[in-house]
């Protein structure tokens, strides 16, 4: 981990060039946990702007570009099984990540590593909980429209997931061997 100085002189600790964790300040007399302004980014806040865009664009988007001729049931009900199996995989993923649960890809200062239930299967079960969803919306909709948000939230996650894993990797040695034995997003594929 890097260390910097502020113009003031107060340090922070710095994971990347571009990252800042944090920076503490002394003012009168005591210490104080100061962060960034949240438009600058540094802890990854238009990753999470990015992510609602995608998700509130395929809960808005019409259906379009209708993309099978199959009775719509089918499709109606392949989509809401994988709509409910994403978000349950999700909630579960939540639930498990406890206090250290964040929409940021930058983990809690007094957070650590999960690898257990969900996590010792896939590494980021939430964001491949919300792709299976996504399908599922678009397989529910029957619109080509969906399912190319579906494809493009799917990329958007996976980039997510590569960022938070850097962070992960500089705040915890022990990330890099959990990362070689376990998938990123969809267990036993991705």
């Amino acid at each position: 981990m890097e260390r910097g100085t502020l113009e003031l002189g107060a340090e922070m600790d710095v994971v990347s060039k571009e990252c800042v964790l944090f920076d503490d300040v002394q003012s009168a007399g005591r210490w104080e946990m100061r962060r960034a302004p949240w438009w600058r980014g540094e802890r990854g806040e238009w990753w999470v702007i990015g992510q609602g865009v995608l998700l509130l664009a395929m809960a808005l988007a019409p259906a379009a570009w209708p993309c099978s001729t199959a009775p719509r049931v089918i499709w109606q009900t392949l989509g809401g099984s994988l709509i409910l199996a994403g978000l349950g995989v999700a909630g579960r993923g939540a639930v498990e990540l406890g206090p250290n649960l964040t929409p940021l890809p930058e983990p809690r200062p007094r957070g650590f590593l999960v690898r257990t239930g969900l996590y010792a299967h896939t590494r980021h079960p939430i964001y491949g909980g919300l792709i299976i969803a996504g399908v599922g919306w678009a397989l529910w909709k029957g619109s080509g429209l969906h399912l190319v948000l579906a494809v493009a939230l799917a990329l958007y996650m996976n980039a997510k997931a590569r960022c938070e894993e850097g962070r992960l990797l500089a705040r915890f040695p022990e990330y890099e061997d959990y990362r070689r034995r376990t998938k990123r997003l969809i267990p036993g594929v991705f």
